[in-house]
Protein backbone atom coordinates (compact mmCIF):
# COMPACT_ATOMS: atom_id res chain seq x y z
CA UNK A 1 0.00 0.00 0.00
CA UNK A 2 1.23 3.39 -0.82
CA UNK A 3 -0.01 6.68 1.06
CA UNK A 4 1.95 9.55 -1.07
CA UNK A 5 0.23 12.64 0.97
CA UNK A 6 0.01 12.27 4.76
CA UNK A 7 0.73 14.98 7.29
CA UNK A 8 1.99 12.05 9.94
CA UNK A 9 3.37 14.60 11.97
CA UNK A 10 -0.15 16.60 12.62
CA UNK A 11 -1.92 13.81 14.31
CA UNK A 12 -2.40 14.03 18.18
CA UNK A 13 -0.52 10.31 18.36
CA UNK A 14 1.59 9.86 15.25
CA UNK A 15 3.49 7.17 16.82
CA UNK A 16 1.19 4.00 17.41
CA UNK A 17 -0.06 5.17 13.58
CA UNK A 18 3.66 4.83 12.29
CA UNK A 19 3.81 1.45 13.96
CA UNK A 20 0.56 0.06 12.15
CA UNK A 21 1.39 1.24 8.86
CA UNK A 22 4.71 -0.46 9.43
CA UNK A 23 3.22 -3.45 10.06
CA UNK A 24 1.22 -3.51 7.46
CA UNK A 25 3.52 -2.34 4.96
CA UNK A 26 2.74 1.22 3.84
CA UNK A 27 4.95 3.41 1.90
CA UNK A 28 4.68 6.91 3.12
CA UNK A 29 5.33 10.34 2.17
CA UNK A 30 5.48 12.16 4.91
CA UNK A 31 4.14 15.90 4.02
CA UNK A 32 5.44 18.92 6.22
CA UNK A 33 3.74 21.91 6.10
CA UNK A 34 6.54 24.57 7.11
CA UNK A 35 10.19 24.14 6.87
CA UNK A 36 10.57 24.38 10.79
CA UNK A 37 8.63 21.05 10.87
CA UNK A 38 11.33 19.64 9.04
CA UNK A 39 13.43 18.15 11.85
CA UNK A 40 11.21 17.54 14.39
CA UNK A 41 9.60 15.14 11.65
CA UNK A 42 12.90 13.88 10.87
CA UNK A 43 13.12 12.47 15.05
CA UNK A 44 9.33 11.27 14.88
CA UNK A 45 10.22 9.53 11.41
CA UNK A 46 13.61 7.79 12.57
CA UNK A 47 15.19 5.11 10.35
CA UNK A 48 11.66 3.55 9.09
CA UNK A 49 12.56 2.26 6.29
CA UNK A 50 9.51 2.39 3.90
CA UNK A 51 8.77 6.13 5.48
CA UNK A 52 10.42 9.67 3.34
CA UNK A 53 10.17 12.79 4.74
CA UNK A 54 8.76 15.93 1.97
CA UNK A 55 10.38 19.34 3.00
CA UNK A 56 7.37 21.64 2.49
CA UNK A 57 5.39 25.15 3.07
CA UNK A 58 2.08 25.04 2.28
CA UNK A 59 0.27 27.59 0.83
CA UNK A 60 -2.52 28.57 2.96
CA UNK A 61 0.40 29.60 5.67
CA UNK A 62 2.41 31.85 2.94
CA UNK A 63 1.51 34.71 4.57
CA UNK A 64 2.78 33.93 7.60
CA UNK A 65 5.43 31.94 7.38
CA UNK A 66 7.24 33.16 3.65
CA UNK A 67 10.51 34.34 5.85
CA UNK A 68 11.04 30.91 6.24
CA UNK A 69 11.67 30.08 2.44
CA UNK A 70 15.49 30.81 3.42
CA UNK A 71 15.26 27.48 5.79
CA UNK A 72 13.60 25.28 3.04
CA UNK A 73 16.76 26.09 1.14
CA UNK A 74 18.80 25.50 3.54
CA UNK A 75 17.55 21.78 3.89
CA UNK A 76 16.70 20.66 0.40
CA UNK A 77 19.91 18.80 0.25
CA UNK A 78 18.75 16.58 2.95
CA UNK A 79 15.61 14.99 0.85
CA UNK A 80 14.78 13.78 -2.53
CA UNK A 81 11.45 14.84 -1.96
CA UNK A 82 9.12 18.08 -1.51
CA UNK A 83 5.91 18.85 -0.21
CA UNK A 84 3.44 20.17 0.88
CA UNK A 85 3.91 23.11 -1.45
CA UNK A 86 1.59 24.77 -4.37
CA UNK A 87 -0.76 27.15 -4.58
CA UNK A 88 -4.28 27.77 -2.87
CA UNK A 89 -6.63 30.32 -4.69
CA UNK A 90 -9.84 30.11 -2.22
CA UNK A 91 -11.59 33.37 -1.78
CA UNK A 92 -9.84 33.60 1.77
CA UNK A 93 -6.83 33.15 0.59
CA UNK A 94 -6.95 36.04 -2.12
CA UNK A 95 -4.56 38.81 -0.44
CA UNK A 96 -1.71 36.17 -0.46
CA UNK A 97 -1.86 34.61 -3.57
CA UNK A 98 0.44 36.73 -5.26
CA UNK A 99 3.05 36.05 -2.46
CA UNK A 100 2.17 32.29 -3.17
CA UNK A 101 3.27 32.43 -6.83
CA UNK A 102 6.60 34.33 -5.49
CA UNK A 103 7.43 31.82 -3.16
CA UNK A 104 5.95 28.36 -5.29
CA UNK A 105 8.41 30.19 -8.37
CA UNK A 106 11.48 30.78 -5.52
CA UNK A 107 11.17 26.92 -4.43
CA UNK A 108 10.80 25.51 -7.87
CA UNK A 109 13.94 27.48 -9.37
CA UNK A 110 15.58 25.63 -5.27
CA UNK A 111 14.66 22.78 -6.81
CA UNK A 112 16.37 23.11 -10.27
CA UNK A 113 19.40 23.94 -8.93
CA UNK A 114 19.72 21.05 -6.70
CA UNK A 115 19.18 18.66 -10.01
CA UNK A 116 15.15 18.01 -9.61
CA UNK A 117 13.08 16.81 -6.49
CA UNK A 118 9.96 14.77 -6.52
CA UNK A 119 7.18 17.93 -5.97
CA UNK A 120 3.47 17.15 -4.29
CA UNK A 121 1.75 19.87 -5.00
CA UNK A 122 -1.52 21.44 -4.06
CA UNK A 123 -3.52 23.38 -6.92
CA UNK A 124 -6.56 24.19 -5.30
CA UNK A 125 -8.76 26.72 -7.41
CA UNK A 126 -5.35 27.55 -8.78
CA UNK A 127 -4.36 24.87 -11.43
CA UNK A 128 -3.80 26.98 -14.47
CA UNK A 129 -1.15 29.09 -12.44
CA UNK A 130 0.68 25.82 -10.91
CA UNK A 131 1.04 24.54 -14.42
CA UNK A 132 2.56 27.67 -16.06
CA UNK A 133 5.11 27.70 -12.89
CA UNK A 134 6.07 24.28 -13.34
CA UNK A 135 6.63 25.15 -17.21
CA UNK A 136 8.23 28.08 -16.68
CA UNK A 137 10.69 25.53 -14.42
CA UNK A 138 11.09 22.45 -16.14
CA UNK A 139 14.10 21.03 -14.19
CA UNK A 140 12.43 21.48 -10.87
CA UNK A 141 11.95 17.32 -11.01
CA UNK A 142 8.78 15.48 -11.50
CA UNK A 143 5.62 17.25 -10.04
CA UNK A 144 2.74 15.51 -8.33
CA UNK A 145 -0.66 17.06 -7.84
CA UNK A 146 -2.19 15.46 -4.84
CA UNK A 147 -5.85 15.62 -4.68
CA UNK A 148 -6.04 17.16 -8.17
CA UNK A 149 -9.28 19.13 -8.42
CA UNK A 150 -9.12 21.15 -11.74
CA UNK A 151 -10.83 20.72 -15.06
CA UNK A 152 -10.53 18.17 -17.42
CA UNK A 153 -8.62 20.48 -19.63
CA UNK A 154 -5.59 21.54 -17.03
CA UNK A 155 -5.60 17.72 -16.59
CA UNK A 156 -5.35 17.41 -20.06
CA UNK A 157 -2.57 20.16 -20.37
CA UNK A 158 -1.20 18.70 -16.76
CA UNK A 159 -0.20 15.19 -18.40
CA UNK A 160 1.47 16.89 -21.60
CA UNK A 161 4.11 18.76 -19.14
CA UNK A 162 4.71 15.31 -17.36
CA UNK A 163 2.53 15.34 -13.96
CA UNK A 164 1.80 12.86 -11.87
CA UNK A 165 -0.88 12.51 -9.41
CA UNK A 166 -1.73 10.97 -5.69
CA UNK A 167 -5.50 10.04 -5.36
CA UNK A 168 -7.12 8.99 -2.26
CA UNK A 169 -11.08 7.49 -0.86
CA UNK A 170 -12.05 11.21 -0.49
CA UNK A 171 -11.05 12.39 -4.21
CA UNK A 172 -13.12 8.94 -5.33
CA UNK A 173 -16.13 9.58 -3.56
CA UNK A 174 -17.32 12.38 -5.87
CA UNK A 175 -18.11 11.57 -9.52
CA UNK A 176 -16.25 14.53 -10.38
CA UNK A 177 -12.81 12.59 -8.70
CA UNK A 178 -13.90 9.61 -10.34
CA UNK A 179 -13.62 11.23 -13.74
CA UNK A 180 -10.79 13.09 -13.38
CA UNK A 181 -9.10 9.81 -12.48
CA UNK A 182 -10.83 8.48 -15.33
CA UNK A 183 -8.55 10.34 -17.73
CA UNK A 184 -5.41 10.00 -15.60
CA UNK A 185 -2.43 7.94 -17.28
CA UNK A 186 -2.89 5.15 -14.71
CA UNK A 187 1.20 4.75 -14.61
CA UNK A 188 1.17 7.82 -13.14
CA UNK A 189 -1.17 7.75 -10.17
CA UNK A 190 -0.31 6.65 -6.88
CA UNK A 191 -2.50 7.09 -3.82
CA UNK A 192 -2.84 8.98 -0.54
CA UNK A 193 -4.90 10.36 2.51
CA UNK A 194 -4.27 13.62 3.11
CA UNK A 195 -4.39 12.21 7.11
CA UNK A 196 -5.72 14.10 9.40
CA UNK A 197 -7.68 16.36 7.51
CA UNK A 198 -9.19 13.76 4.86
CA UNK A 199 -11.86 11.65 7.31
CA UNK A 200 -14.20 9.18 7.49
CA UNK A 201 -17.15 8.52 9.70
CA UNK A 202 -15.59 11.38 12.11
CA UNK A 203 -12.28 9.97 12.09
CA UNK A 204 -9.35 10.79 9.98
CA UNK A 205 -8.34 8.14 7.46
CA UNK A 206 -5.09 6.32 8.60
CA UNK A 207 -2.66 5.35 6.42
CA UNK A 208 -3.81 1.93 5.05
CA UNK A 209 -6.93 3.13 4.54
CA UNK A 210 -5.89 4.32 0.80
CA UNK A 211 -7.28 0.67 0.28
CA UNK A 212 -10.80 2.10 0.43
CA UNK A 213 -9.79 3.87 -2.88
CA UNK A 214 -9.06 0.20 -4.67
CA UNK A 215 -12.63 -0.91 -5.36
CA UNK A 216 -13.22 2.74 -7.41
CA UNK A 217 -9.97 2.35 -9.31
CA UNK A 218 -10.51 -1.11 -10.27
CA UNK A 219 -13.66 -0.16 -11.51
CA UNK A 220 -12.43 2.77 -13.45
CA UNK A 221 -9.15 0.62 -14.88
CA UNK A 222 -11.87 -2.44 -15.35
CA UNK A 223 -9.57 -5.06 -13.25
CA UNK A 224 -9.21 -6.33 -9.89
CA UNK A 225 -8.00 -4.98 -6.32
CA UNK A 226 -4.76 -6.88 -6.59
CA UNK A 227 -3.81 -5.78 -10.07
CA UNK A 228 -4.83 -1.52 -8.38
CA UNK A 229 -1.87 -2.62 -5.75
CA UNK A 230 0.33 -3.96 -8.57
CA UNK A 231 -0.15 -0.97 -10.87
CA UNK A 232 0.70 1.29 -7.73
CA UNK A 233 3.78 -0.75 -6.80
CA UNK A 234 5.18 -0.50 -10.26
CA UNK A 235 4.44 2.94 -10.14
CA UNK A 236 6.16 3.53 -7.39
CA UNK A 237 9.65 1.54 -7.88
CA UNK A 238 9.82 3.66 -10.97
CA UNK A 239 9.48 7.01 -9.35
CA UNK A 240 11.53 6.30 -6.45
CA UNK A 241 14.38 5.02 -9.44
CA UNK A 242 15.04 8.42 -10.25
CA UNK A 243 14.52 10.23 -6.84
CA UNK A 244 17.97 11.91 -5.55
CA UNK A 245 19.23 11.89 -1.97
CA UNK A 246 16.64 9.94 0.88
Amino acid sequence: MIDFHCHIDLFKDPNPILDEAEKKGVYLLAVTTTPKAWTGTKRLIGNRRRVRIALGLHPELVRERHTEIALFEHYLSETGYVGEVGLDGSPHLSDSFELQIKTLRRILLACSKVGGRVISLHSRRAASKVLDLLEAEPAAGTPILHWFSGSTRELERAIQIGCWFSVGPSMMGSAKGRKLVELMPRERILTETDSPFAQIDGRPLSPWDVRLAYPAIGDIWSCSESDVETQLLSNLRSLAAGVRGR
